[in-house]
C-alpha cells in the first residue's frame, strides 16, 4: 500500500544516543557514500558494528570496498533506495555530503519519509563523542599532517581512531580504533568543522579559499575564529607561526582561550625546524629546537620545506599524548607520503609521473618547489586542472603565477565539481593571465595525454595537479608509453 510507504516506525530521535552507545540495530545511510568526506565516515560506522546503506551516483573502487566491509550500497541515487525498503529495515538517520543538492530524488524520498537529514557538521559531534579529538585544520597539508599524526600514535601502541581525506598505505581513509584518541582532517568546507569539539587543534594556515562557500577573506576567517572557539578550554592549539593568518587567528584567541604553542622555521616558534644542510633527493631533514633547546634531528622521506612544517606539527601533537620525542621522530623518519599527495605513478620510456591534490595556488607552488628540489636538473611538466570556476575566477592571476618551477605546463578544462559553468572564467583565460612563457591550454584528458606521449622525452618529469580527475592524464600516458615500448 502507498501509505505503509511512507509511514516511518524508526523513531528518528534517538539515533545520536544510540550512535554513542554503538548500537548495532542502528541503522544509518549516506548519500554521496563515494565520496572522500561520506566514505570514511561509513568505515568507521561500519568497525562499530552500525549497520550502513548507501548511494552515489555510480560504482567505483571506493563503494566496492565499503560493499566488502558489509554496506549495502546503490549504484545510482533514486528514491526507491528508500522507498522500497522494508518498514522495519528504514534507516534511523539519513547522511547527506555537501554535494547533494535539492532535488536529488534520494534526498525528497527521505524527507518524505519523515526520516532525519544531517550533514557532517551535525552528525561527527553524536560519532565522536566521549573521544579526544585531535582535528587538523588549516587551507593547506591537512591531509598530510593528519597521516603523519595518526603514523606516529600507531607507532607508540595508542591505536587512535581516525578520518582523513587520502588514502594512507594498508590502512585506508578512516578506522574507528579502539584507543581514546580520535585524529580528524578538520575540512573547512560546508563549515563541517564547526561540528567538532576538538581536545587539541591544528592550525596549518588559514589562506582564503572555497569562494562559493566564503565569499570574501573575512567570513574564511571568521569561521577559523569559530573554530577555535569550539576547542575545550582546558586542551591545547597548536598552530605555525610562520602563516600570517594563523599568527592573526592567535592574536584573536590567545588571551581567552586553551593553550597555545606554535611550530614553523621562525626563531619565536616553540617547535622550532632549523634547516643547516641542503636536503638530498626525495628525502627532507632539519635540526629541531623544542623550547629554545636542541632536541635532535628530524628526517623525511618525503621532499619540500612544507612537510617540515607538517612534521612540526605531528610532533607537538605527540608530545601533548606523551609519546616520547625520539620515539615519534624515529616513526617520521619511515613516513613516506599518502595517495596523491606528490604521489609517484609509475615510470615508462624514461618518463616518471607523479600525481597530487594541490589545487589552491599555494600548494601547486609548494609541490612544484619540492618537485624541483628532487630533481634539479630534470624537464618538469606541469599539467593542471583547475578546480571549480568560482576558485579559478577569484584567483585567476594568483594560478598563473604558481608554475614557475615548472618548465612546461599544461592547463585542461576546469573541473567543475559542485558547480555549473555560467560562462565567467575559463583555462584559456587562465594560460592567458599568465607570466610563464611555457603554458598552453589542452582541453581533455585523452588530448592532454596524447600530447605528452608526443613530446615528453626519457628523462622528464610529469606532474598532475588538482583536486579532480585529472589524475587520469598521468594513467593514460603511462599505458601509451608502456604500449610504444612493446611496439618498439
Amino acid at each position: 500500500m502507498q501509505t505503509e510507504r511512507i509511514v516511518n516506525e524508526t523513531k528518528p530521535g534517538d539515533w545520536r544516543e544510540r550512535l554513542g552507545r554503538r548500537d548495532p540495530s542502528l541503522r544509518v545511510h549516506l548519500i554521496g557514500i563515494g565520496g572522500a568526506g561520506l566514505s570514511a565516515i561509513a568505515r568507521v560506522l561500519l568497525e562499530m558494528g552500525v549497520a550502513v546503506s548507501g548511494s552515489d551516483m555510480q560504482d567505483g573502487p571506493v563503494t566496492a570496498r565499503l560493499a566488502q566491509h558489509g554496506a549495502t550500497v546503490f549504484a545510482q541515487q533514486t528514491a526507491d533506495n528508500l522507498l522500497d525498503q522494508p518498514v522495519d529495515q528504514r534507516p534511523h538517520v539519513v547522511l547527506i555530503s555537501s554535494a547533494v543538492h535539492d532535488n536529488n530524488p534520494e534526498l525528497a524520498a527521505a524527507r518524505q519519509l519523515g526520516l532525519p537529514v544531517v550533514k557532517r557538521v551535525d552528525f561527527l559531534p553524536a560519532l565522536l563523542q566521549g573521544r579526544q579529538v585531535i582535528a587538523v585544520a588549516g587551507t593547506h597539508g591537512k591531509s598530510t599532517t593528519t597521516a603523519m599524526i595518526i603514523q606516529v600514535l600507531r607507532a607508540a601502541g595508542l591505536d587512535p581512531g581516525f578520518i582523513v581525506g587520502a588514502n594512507l598505505p594498508g590502512l585506508g581513509n578512516a578506522a574507528a580504533g579502539s584507543g581514546p584518541h580520535f585524529v580528524i582532517e578538520a575540512d573547512e568546507y560546508d563549515h563541517m568543522f564547526l561540528g567538532l569539539e576538538p581536545t587539541v587543534a591544528v592550525i596549518t594556515n588559514v589562506e582564503w579559499d572555497h569562494p562559493d562557500c566564503y565569499p570574501t577573506p573575512s567570513s574564511f576567517r571568521k569561521a577559523f575564529m569559530q573554530f577555535v572557539d569550539r576547542v575545550s578550554r582546558s586542551g591545547l592549539v597548536i598552530s605555525c607561526s610562520d602563516d600570517q593568518g594563523a599568527e592573526a587567528l592567535r592574536s584573536y584567541t590567545y588571551s581567552r582561550g586553551p593553550r597555545w604553542i606554535t611550530y614553523g622555521l621562525n626563531e619565536a616558534a616553540d617547535m622550532r625546524a632549523v634547516l643547516r644542510f641542503q636536503p638530498d633527493g626525495d628525502t627532507s631533514a632539519a635540526d629541531l629546537v623544542w623550547w629554545h633547546a636542541p632536541a635532535g634531528r628530524l628526517r623525511l622521506r618525503v621532499p619540500g620545506v612544507h612537510n617540515i612544517r607538517n612534521a612540526l606539527a605531528a610532533l607537538a601533537v605527540s608530545s601533548w599524548c606523551d609519546v616520547p620525542l625520539e620515539q615519534a621522530l624515529d616513526s617520521l623518519a619511515h613516513y613516506t607520503g599518502v595517495a596523491r599527495r606528490f604521489e609517484a605513478k609509475g615510470e615508462a620510456a624514461g618518463v616518471q609521473v607523479f600525481d597530487d591534490y594541490a589545487h589552491h595556488p599555494t600548494e601547486i607552488m609548494a609541490t612544484l618547489a619540492a618537485a624541483r628540489q628532487r630533481f634539479p636538473d630534470r624537464r618538469i611538466w606541469a599539467v593542471f586542472q583547475p578546480h571549480t570556476f568560482s576558485r579559478t575566477q577569484r584567483m585567476l592571476y594568483r594560478m598563473g603565477d604558481s608554475f614557475e618551477h615548472a618548465d612546461q605546463v599544461i592547463v585542461t578544462d576546469i573541473f567543475a565539481a559542485r558547480e555549473a559553468d555560467d560562462g565567467s572564467v575559463s583555462s584559456a583565460e587562465l594560460v592567458a593571465a599568465s607570466p610563464h612563457p611555457a603554458i598552453r591550454h589542452i582541453a581533455g584528458l585523452c588530448e592532454c595525454a596524447d600530447y605528452l606521449a608526443a613530446h615528453a622525452q626519457a628523462g622528464d618529469i610529469v606532474i598532475t595537479l588538482g583536486a579532480g580527475d585529472g589524475y587520469k592524464i598521468g594513467e593514460i600516458l603511462l599505458a601509451q608509453l608502456q604500449a610504444s615500448e612493446k611496439d618498439g
